[in-house]
C-alpha cells in the first residue's frame, strides 16, 4: 500500500455525491467495495458502515484495531459557481504539490481517511483484525456517532483519519453545541421615494469554524451587518439579507436588497466602507470583494421595527475567540461562529451559531451568551446538537506506538497536541467507556470554504505512518 493507491481510491470518492444527510451513493459504494472482496459489512440502522478484515496469518492473537472517519462532506461553493452537490463530481487540479477544487470544497475532509482505510482493506499488509468504521452526518451534527449502537465496533483502540495536519497527533478536542434564532416579521410599503441596491461581500477566505477561528478571517455577516447599521436611520428599509451557510464554517459571502432614499449617495458610502475593510483585512483575508449597484425587486421590505432589531444583533453577536486555553499555549479553549443568517420562508428570518469549547460549562456560557444577544432583540432561541469534548490522555498506548513510529520514520518528533475542532472521538469516549485513541492525518488546507487543497508530499508520508501503526500494533 503506498500513497498513490490512496490518491487514486479519493480520486474515485470525488465522483460520488455525499453530501451531510445524503450518503446513500457512498454508503452504497463502501457495501460494494467490500463485497467485492469478501470482506464482512455491516450497516446500522443510521447509516454507519463498518468493514471488517480478519486478522492476516500469524496475527490472529493481535487485538482488534478500529480506523474510523466519515462519509459525508461539507459541501461549499463560490457565489456564481455552477455546481450540483447531488449529482455533480468534484472538479480537482494538481499543481505545485496540491490537489485542490478551486470553485468547490474538495472534499478531502475526510474523503482522504475514507479512501486510506479502504486502501488498507484490499491491502495484503501483515496486520492484525481491522474495523472499518464510516460513520455519516459528522459534519452536520455527528448524527452517525450520536446514533452508532454499542457492539458495532468491537476494538477498544481507535485511529481517528479525520485530522488535518501532517506531523501533529491529536489527543483532545473541543465539544459543540448550535444557538439558533428564528426572528418573525411582516412586511411593510416600500417608502415613497425609496429605491432598491443590492450590496454584496464575498469571496472571504472563510474556512472551519473551529480550525480557523483564530486566525482573524472576515466574517462577512458582520461586516455588512455594520454596514447597515451605520445606515439605520436614514430612512433605509431592508428587502433580503442572507450570508454564510453551514453552521461549522464562517460565513465567506452575504448579501443585502435595501431601499434607500438616497442611492448614489448610498453606494458611495458603501465604497468608502469597502476601502476601510480591504485596508482591515489585508493580511488576514486579502480577496475580499465588495460590491454595490442598482437593482430592480418586487419584494416588500422587512418591518422596519425588525429589521433595525436583526441588523443590530447581528452586528453585536460576538463571534471568534472567547478564551484562550490555561493549559495548551496557542488553543482555543472557547469560540463562537456566527454561521449563516437565512430568509427561510415569508415571514421568518434564521440566524445559525456555533459554539465550541474543551470545557463544557464553558461551551454552554458562550451559547447562552449568543442566546442572550438575540432574546434581546427579541428573537426566539433554540440550543441544539451538543456533542461532548475528547480529554486527553498523554499515558495512551496508541499515543506511544504513534510517536515512535513516527520518530523511526522521518527521525523528528511528531507534535502532541488537542485541536479547537469537534471529532467523533469525544461521543465515542462518552459512550463506549474506555477506549484509547488518537486522531491524525494528511495536510489540508481551506476545508469547509471553496479552494480546500490537500498537500501530496504530507500524503506520502501520512501513508507510510498509518501502515506502520498498523503493521506494528499489538
Amino acid at each position: 500500500m503506498n500513497s498513490a493507491e490512496v490518491l487514486e481510491i479519493f480520486k474515485e470518492i470525488t465522483r460520488i455525491p455525499r453530501e451531510s444527510g445524503h450518503e446513500e451513493r457512498m454508503k452504497a459504494f463502501l457495501q460494494k467495495f467490500a463485497s467485492d472482496r469478501n470482506l464482512e459489512c455491516r450497516v446500522d440502522e443510521v447509516g454507519n458502515v463498518c468493514i471488517v478484515k480478519e486478522a492476516s496469518p500469524g496475527k490472529e492473537d493481535v487485538p482488534a484495531l478500529v480506523l474510523q472517519g466519515h462519509q459525508d462532506m461539507v459541501c461549499e461553493k463560490r457565489g456564481g459557481v455552477t455546481h450540483d452537490f447531488s449529482t455533480d463530481p468534484i472538479h480537482y487540479e494538481i499543481e505545485d504539490g496540491w490537489m485542490v477544487a478551486k470553485d468547490t470544497t474538495l472534499g478531502a475532509d475526510d474523503g482522504i481517511g475514507v479512501a486510506a482505510m479502504l486502501a488498507l482493506l484490499q491491502s495484503d499488509l501483515p496486520m492484525g483484525k481491522l474495523e472499518c468504521v464510516f460513520t455519516v452526518s459528522e459534519e452536520t451534527g455527528m448524527d452517525g456517532a450520536f446514533g452508532m449502537k454499542p457492539g458495532f465496533f468491537t476494538g477498544r483502540t481507535l485511529i481517528n483519519l479525520d485530522s488535518e495536519d501532517e506531523g501533529q497527533m491529536f489527543i483532545g478536542c473541543a465539544g459543540g453545541l448550535e444557538t439558533m434564532a428564528n426572528f418573525k416579521y411582516k412586511c411593510e410599503d416600500l417608502a415613497p421615494g425609496n429605491a432598491p441596491v443590492r450590496v454584496e461581500i464575498k469571496e472571504g477566505l472563510g474556512g472551519h469554524s473551529g480550525d480557523d477561528i483564530n486566525k482573524g478571517r472576515a466574517n462577512t455577516i458582520q461586516l455588512m451587518a455594520r454596514f447597515l447599521n451605520g445606515e439605520l436611520g436614514s430612512g433605509m428599509q431592508l428587502i433580503v439579507i442572507k450570508g454564510g451557510n453551514k453552521h461549522n464554517a464562517i460565513a465567506h459571502e452575504c448579501e443585502a436588497i435595501i431601499a434607500v432614499p438616497d442611492r448614489e449617495g448610498t453606494i458611495a458610502r458603501f465604497n468608502a466602507f469597502a476601502e476601510d475593510i480591504k485596508n482591515e483585512y489585508s493580511k488576514t483575508d486579502p480577496g475580499l470583494k465588495l460590491t454595490a449597484a442598482p437593482f430592480r425587486c418586487t419584494e416588500k421590505p422587512i418591518d422596519s421595527n425588525v429589521a433595525e432589531r436583526l441588523i443590530r444583533v447581528l452586528f453585536c453577536c460576538p463571534h471568534g475567540v472567547e478564551t484562550m486555553s490555561p493549559d495548551i499555549p496557542g488553543l482555543v479553549e472557547t469560540s463562537t461562529n456566527l454561521a449563516s443568517v437565512r430568509m427561510r420562508r415569508a415571514g421568518l428570518i434564521e440566524i445559525v451559531t456555533s459554539q465550541r469549547s474543551s470545557t463544557a460549562s464553558a461551551r454552554r456560557m458562550m451559547a447562552h451568551k449568543v442566546g442572550a444577544a438575540f432574546q434581546l432583540a427579541g428573537a426566539q432561541i433554540e440550543y441544539t446538537s451538543e456533542y461532548p469534548g475528547w480529554q486527553p490522555n498523554v499515558d495512551s498506548a496508541i499515543l506511544h506506538l504513534c510517536v515512535d513510529s513516527y520518530k523511526k520514520l522521518f527521525g523528528c518528533e511528531p507534535e502532541v497536541k488537542a485541536i479547537h475542532a469537534g471529532l467523533e472521538c469525544g461521543l465515542f469516549g462518552e459512550k463506549f467507556g474506555d477506549l484509547d485513541m488518537i486522531s491524525f492525518g494528511p495536510t489540508l488546507r481551506g476545508v469547509h470554504a471553496p479552494g480546500e487543497r490537500l498537500d501530496l508530499a504530507s500524503l506520502d508520508k501520512f501513508t507510510d505512518h498509518l501502515v506502520d501503526v498498523v503493521t506494528s500494533f499489538k
